[in-house]
């Protein structure tokens, strides 16, 4: 059976809203946008650095600006150079991030050391209770009456 044009359509904007209100897309979006504020800070960054490391090197050359350099190359270098900043970011921000996970890892192991399991436990308590009452029922059977 065909569905009516209108009903597809209804259809089809419930599974965009589905698909845009999904948690991982809202984070997707929430990452785009840190991540141009980044780029913003690393390019400011990568300016100052770009400035104080390499006007000795711009003065003999002849050149006011890294973006001035003959065949685009200055805007080689800062697209290099940013790249590099912004690796070296990441792979610390992930590095602060295992380290973190390794150290709940062991503090989950060292409290699940500490704290018996409660299944074990229990059948500890029940193994010693059907002990004595095994004892208990031993001794009233050899005892004279």
């Amino acid at each position: 059976m065909a569905k009516s044009g209108r009903q597809g359509a209804g259809g089809f904007w419930r599974d965009f809203k589905d698909f845009i209100l999904r948690g991982n897309v809202v984070d997707l979006a929430v990452a785009v946008v840190i991540g141009g504020a980044f780029t913003n800070i690393v390019n400011a960054f990568v300016a100052w650095l770009m400035a104080i490391l390499l006007q000795p090197v711009l003065d003999q050359a002849g050149v006011s600006q890294l973006q001035d350099l003959p065949l685009g190359l200055g805007e080689l270098v800062i697209a290099v150079v940013n790249f590099i900043i912004i690796a070296f970011v990441i792979f610390l921000i992930i590095k602060a991030i295992e380290k973190m996970q390794r150290k709940k890892a062991v503090e989950e192991e060292i409290v699940a050391e500490v704290q018996p399991d409660p299944a074990l436990e229990a059948q500890a308590n029940l193994t010693d209770s059907i002990n004595r009452l095994i004892t208990t029922l031993e001794s009233q059977q050899s005892s004279p009456q």
